[in-house]
C-alpha cells in the first residue's frame, strides 16, 4: 500500500507538469488541444519515469536502459489512451480540455500506469 501511495504521488507531480505545460501549450502558444495534451503527456512522462525509478520503485540496481525501454512501450500506449480520451470526452463528449485531460489522466494513473508499471516496468 506504501508503494501505491508513493506512486499515486509521483504521477501527481508528473501529471501537475502535464497539465501546466498542456496549458500554456493551448493557452499560450496557441496549439491544437491534443496537440497540446500530447506536449504535456511527453513532459510529465519523463519525470514520472524519473520519479519512479528513483523513490518509488527504487530501481537502482536494475539496468536504466532495460527500465526505459519497458517504460517507453507503457507510454506510448498511455500517450495512446490519454490523447484519444481527451480528444473523444473533449469533441464529442462537449467537455472542456481541461476537464477531459483532469478526468482521462486520473483514471489512466490508477488503472493503467501503476499496475505496468509495478509489474512490468519497475518489477
Amino acid at each position: 500500500m506504501f508503494t501505491f501511495a508513493k506512486a499515486q504521488l509521483a504521477s501527481f507531480a508528473a501529471s501537475l507538469i502535464d497539465y501546466v505545460i498542456t496549458i500554456l501549450s493551448v493557452e499560450f502558444f496557441g496549439f491544437w488541444y491534443v496537440a497540446g495534451s500530447s506536449a504535456g503527456t511527453v513532459i510529465g512522462g519523463v519525470t514520472n519515469f524519473s520519479i519512479g525509478r528513483q523513490w518509488v520503485f527504487r530501481g537502482g540496481d536494475a539496468a536504466r536502459h532495460v527500465q526505459l525501454i519497458r517504460y517507453f512501450l507503457v507510454w506510448l500506449g498511455y500517450l495512446l489512451l490519454a490523447t484519444s480520451g481527451v480528444y473523444l470526452l473533449t469533441h464529442i463528449g462537449g467537455l472542456n480540455y481541461i476537464v477531459s485531460k483532469i478526468t482521462v489522466t486520473l483514471f489512466l494513473a490508477i488503472a493503467y500506469n501503476y499496475p505496468l508499471q509495478k509489474r512490468f516496468v519497475f518489477r
